[in-house]
């Protein structure tokens, strides 16, 4: 028997990964320099993440270039390229605000997708096993979340990405097959789209509220009254002060609200609110 014993596929796999790390080719899908290249069964070679997220998005594991579909999803052979960034350069830069860190890093890079079945969030590195194995491959990633919990059905385990706008909460696709079937369930962006709609009328309104209450205070100030209407004038002007700087804090919380990019944080953020301000 031959001393090398490796097979002839795997020898190509790695022959051709280690003729991508001596010179500086681009990923077709970021157009990119590659970071872990992986090596699919029909000779093309793409970023791990890239081919990873491609397939995720795709529902099914197919080389963009060729079309070539694989049933079952190939095993992904990586190599690091000289040409990226070394991990301890990622991970000195610090996090900026509103940034979710690496569940699994010790020093807490940049996350980059949040697992709602592992309840977690990955930098790019500790994401590879979820694009690498076909178990951690069938499950559900999303944009960054911090509070994940809340993104769950507690009672499905599934990811709430429905609206019951009958009973105006946020649900799973089992729900709407069980508990709220029959209700009126949209998708959590279009019903976001309305209550975003509904959200700047409000803050018209408060704003309009705020004018009106300025306008009364500075009418009672220039007004000429007598001296025994003074103190009277004086504890009006403070009660509308009060509303004044109550609504102001209500506008700016609005405001805040309507920064959110996530719909279901949004719409979760914003039944709260309204549950509040009733």
């Amino acid at each position: 028997m031959h001393a090398d014993a490796t097979p002839k596929s795997d020898r190509y796999v790695h022959t051709r990964v280690k003729t991508l790390m001596s010179e500086p080719p681009k990923c077709c899908i970021c157009l990119d320099e590659f970071t872990s290249p992986a090596l699919l069964p029909c000779g093309h070679c793409f970023c791990l993440g890239c081919i990873g997220e491609y397939w995720r998005i795709h529902g099914a594991c197919q080389c963009p270039l060729c079309k070539a579909i694989f049933p079952t999803r190939p095993p992904l052979i990586t190599a690091q390229t000289p040409h990226a960034g070394a991990p301890t350069e990622e991970a000195a830069v610090p996090l900026k605000a509103g940034e979710v860190p690496c569940d699994l890093c010790p020093t807490k890079r940049r996350a980059v997708k949040s697992c709602l079945v592992c309840l977690a969030s990955y930098c790019a590195t500790h994401l590879e096993p979820h694009y690498r194995r076909e178990a951690l491959g069938r499950h559900l990633l999303i944009s960054v979340g911090k509070n994940l919990e809340d993104s769950v059905c507690r009672l499905h385990g599934r990811q709430l990405n429905k609206f019951c706008r009958s009973d105006q909460t946020c649900i799973c696709a089992m729900c709407a097959q069980s508990e709220h079937r029959g209700h009126h369930i949209i998708s959590v962006s279009r019903e976001a789209t309305k209550k975003k709609v509904k959200l700047k009328w409000r803050r018209m309104k408060l704003q309009q509220a705020i004018q009106e209450r300025l306008s009364k205070v500075e009418k009672i100030k220039l007004s000429v009254n007598p001296k025994e209407s003074r103190a009277q004038n004086k504890e009006l002007i403070g009660q509308l002060e009060e509303e004044i700087s109550e609504l102001q804090s209500r506008s700016a919380e609005l405001e805040q609200l309507s920064q959110t990019e996530d719909d279901l944080h949004f719409l979760q953020t914003f039944t709260a609110w309204t549950d509040t301000f009733k």
